[in-house]
């Protein structure tokens, strides 16, 4: 084992966790104040939720013994095996513990970030239940097929640096079919929707983008070039997002908002997560430029297909982990990282169509049975709030708490 790799990745691991309470803080101060509790506790639960599904059967679904190319056994089910020595496989110089750990802490923030689409509309508890059968039946296959060792779409070449498929095209378009499913809050294009706390919005804009230094920068798994890669790349495309979206918002509306700059900056660090260990600097920029055009269309496009993803979850994540794909197939560089493959613009246009197809297996998988999970709870159980109560909030109703005294 090397020692320096453990501190990282138990560091990074940890920058990871600190993204959820960081989202919730997101998402918190972009709904109502009736909301913000309900909307916090959405993001927060899933910390345990999802951490007591990993350790029984979460990670051996998605890093076990394979079976067939998709799914991986359940073998280490409760942790068997799982020891405190280095995998031979997935992390050769730190304890699979810590390998483990780390993982975890992307199966807790990916299905937290779909809960976007549906804000201020859901039950607390049939949500619960939607969010475990989604990690079994979505994460762990999807994170099996691409990150698992015999995994059938990492054999067909296709290449995911961080969560560009993984995390965030699982999430947005998981978040896609709940809005089908659930439909609009009620009053959607008639009331006010108004963010009740941008200043907590921005504090959490502030958690994810240093939390993402975790999320991209560790998945090198070593303290080496690579993490200094995706490190560097991840800033960079983060900001130059945020630059793009605040003139998109000036061209278009005339003036540049701080939720626009928040967005931005989002769209930027979704969109370089899938290449951030496969590309330079400029190459990142290149790519955050891009995201900022791109999200910004796709999220103004949603009130012309009336599609009330409440916190732009379809048109941040789902586009951004796309394009991201997309932009790994055209830049990636073997010269920036000689363990990864080169690009349309370096020669090799094949990789480009490998990570269509990678888009278009994981997003038909990842819409079917995410649509047929929304349904089935809403059937059976009563996803959707009553009138009475989305009118109330989700605080009271479901929650029994307010956020502020009257």
């Amino acid at each position: 084992m090397v020692k320096a790799d453990t501190a990282f990745i138990l560091a990074a691991a940890g920058l990871v966790l600190l993204m959820t309470p960081g989202l919730a803080l997101f998402y918190g101060g972009m709904v109502r104040g009736k909301n913000v509790l309900g909307t916090i506790m959405q993001s927060l639960f899933m910390i345990s939720l999802i951490s007591i599904e990993w350790v029984y059967i979460g990670y051996s679904m998605a890093f076990g013994p394979d079976v067939g190319g998709f799914i991986g056994s359940l073998a280490w089910f409760g942790l068997s095996g799982v020891t405190s020595e280095p995998s031979p496989v997935y992390a050769t110089t730190i304890p699979q513990t810590v390998f483990m750990v780390y993982q975890c802490m992307f199966a807790i923030i990916t299905p937290a970030l779909i809960t976007g689409a549906f804000a201020e509309r859901v039950r607390f508890g049939p949500f619960v239940v939607f969010s475990v059968l989604w990690a079994i039946f979505v994460y762990n296959p999807v994170c099996h097929w691409i990150w698992g060792n015999g995994g059938w779409l990492g054999n067909m070449g296709v290449l995911d640096f961080a969560g560009g498929l993984v995390v965030h095209l699982t999430c947005g378009v998981a978040a896609l079919a709940g809005v089908l499913v659930i439909g609009a809050r009620r009053g959607y294009g008639r009331a006010s929707f108004m963010p009740h706390n941008l200043p907590m919005t921005m504090l959490g804009t502030g958690l994810l983008w240093f939390g993402w230094f975790g999320f991209n920068g560790g998945s090198a798994l070593a303290a080496d070039e690579v993490a200094a890669t995706a490190f560097v790349a991840t800033h960079f495309a983060g900001m130059a997002g945020m630059a793009m979206w605040v003139i998109m918002e000036r061209i278009n509306q005339g003036k540049a908002t701080t939720l626009g700059a928040a967005s931005g900056a989002i769209s930027g660090l979704a969109t370089i997560t899938p290449t951030a260990g496969f590309v330079g600097a400029n190459a990142a920029i290149v790519i955050g430029l891009i995201a900022g055009v791109v999200c910004y269309l796709a999220v103004n496009a949603k009130a012309r297909f009336k599609l009330d993803d409440s916190l732009d979850v379809v048109g941040i994540h789902g586009v951004g982990g796309l394009v991201g794909t997309l932009c790994l197939g055209v830049f990636a560089s073997t010269a920036v990282n000689p363990g990864g493959v080169d690009g349309l613009i370096h020669g090799n246009p094949a990789q480009l169509f490998i990570q269509f197809k990678g888009i278009v297996i994981v997003g038909v998988y990842t819409f079917v049975v995410s649509w047929i999970l929304f349904k089935l709870i809403h059937v059976t159980m009563g996803l959707r709030l009553s009138e009475e109560d989305e009118v109330q909030g989700l605080d009271k109703c479901e929650h029994s708490e307010t956020a502020y005294n009257d």
